[in-house]
């Protein structure tokens, strides 16, 4: 966010080229880090995100020492970090004696967490996105926490009202994930209030890149000629670069007691609108499954985008992004969003 100096592509070769750019670090982002000096500890950086925010964490300070912690079963991910100048910690977050060995680093990401798979390991779920934290909280009382979270914690808001703000209570539908990650917020809360400890709560929307998210998703459907279900008929999305930097920035705008925000895009989109425009893109005309619901998971991200100004990456810019690396076969993650269950199940 805020990084009106950085010149938007027109499209990315591949791989390499989409992660120097989302990693490419702003100014406001610089002059924020300064506020929070010291050691970055990724907690979970072996997910969608975590890579990249750690690099670019390093990218804005390189003298800064960052460290990634996961289980690095992913074949490469250490290797790859390594190669950034991230350090690595091989750890199982859910052992209290692994988490009580990691460098008490004055800054915290904390990444971890499990959504899908829910179904069925409900108890893992509770697990990762409850009893971890609550362990974290407390070996790092005196550091800064940002905390990652989702805009799942709240109830389904009518898509005309513009979103769900901070202020809205978090009572979610039915669903292991969603309300295990009230728990999460929860703890972080307590142990903040507790131990005085600073921080902030990340009520992420879909953050995309080209390889995955919902933009991702809609586009493959459109181009493979596939029927779209449309009952989650909208949602909120920003470019992953601009969450990234978000967060990262946050831990200079951290609260006592920690506090949530909501992250993402202005607009609420429309999922028939956005397969029709990559429809107009492909030459291709969607199919639709299905009838608009007049609510759904929405964030109203006014506070934010006050706080740290617009995301640098409008949505047309991200559109026409992901048709192009969809139309030449780019890689994807092979990773759904699931944006369109509203049953809770995951």
């Amino acid at each position: 966010m805020n990084a009106a100096a950085i010149t938007l592509p027109e499209t990315f070769r591949d791989e390499a080229e989409v992660e120097a750019f989302m990693t490419q670090p702003s100014d406001a982002l610089r002059t924020d880090l300064q506020r929070s000096p010291g050691d970055i500890l990724v907690l979970g950086v072996g997910g969608k995100m975590g890579p990249t925010l750690a690099r670019l964490a390093k990218r804005a300070d390189p003298s800064r020492r960052v460290i990634g912690v996961a289980r690095f079963s992913e074949a490469g991910l250490r290797e790859k970090l390594q190669a950034w100048d991230i350090e690595c910690i091989e750890a199982d977050l859910l052992d209290r004696a692994s988490i009580e060995k990691l460098p008490k680093s004055p800054n915290v990401i904390f990444m971890a967490g499990r959504k899908f798979g829910s179904s069925g390991a409900e108890y893992l779920t509770w697990a990762m996105n409850a009893h971890v934290p609550a362990m974290v909280a407390e070996v790092f009382a005196k550091s800064r926490i940002v905390a990652f979270s989702t805009g799942c914690v709240y109830p389904y808001v009518e898509v005309e009202k513009g979103g769900a703000t901070e202020e809205t209570p978090a009572v979610p539908p039915p669903g292991a994930y969603a309300n295990s990650c009230v728990a999460r917020e929860a703890l972080f809360e307590h142990f903040s209030r507790k131990f005085d400890t600073p921080g902030r709560i990340i009520r992420l929307n879909y953050a995309i890149d080209m390889r995955y998210g919902v933009l991702h998703d809609v586009a493959s459907k459109v181009f493979a000629e596939k029927a779209i279900e449309i009952a989650a008929g909208h949602v909120n999305v920003i470019w992953q670069g601009d969450a990234n930097t978000a967060i990262l920035r946050m831990l200079a705008h951290s609260t006592v007691p920690t506090s949530p925000i909501n992250i993402s895009g202005a607009e609420t989109i429309s999922i028939r609108w956005l397969a029709e425009e990559f429809g107009r893109l492909f030459g291709k005309k969607p199919q639709f499954l299905g009838k608009e619901a007049a609510d759904g998971w929405l964030v109203n991200t006014s506070k934010a985008r006050k706080l740290l100004g617009e995301p640098s990456v409008p949505l047309e810019r991200m559109i026409r992004w992901t048709a192009d690396w969809v139309s030449r076969n780019q890689r994807s993650l092979g990773k759904e969003t699931h944006y369109d269950t509203r049953d809770g199940s995951f």
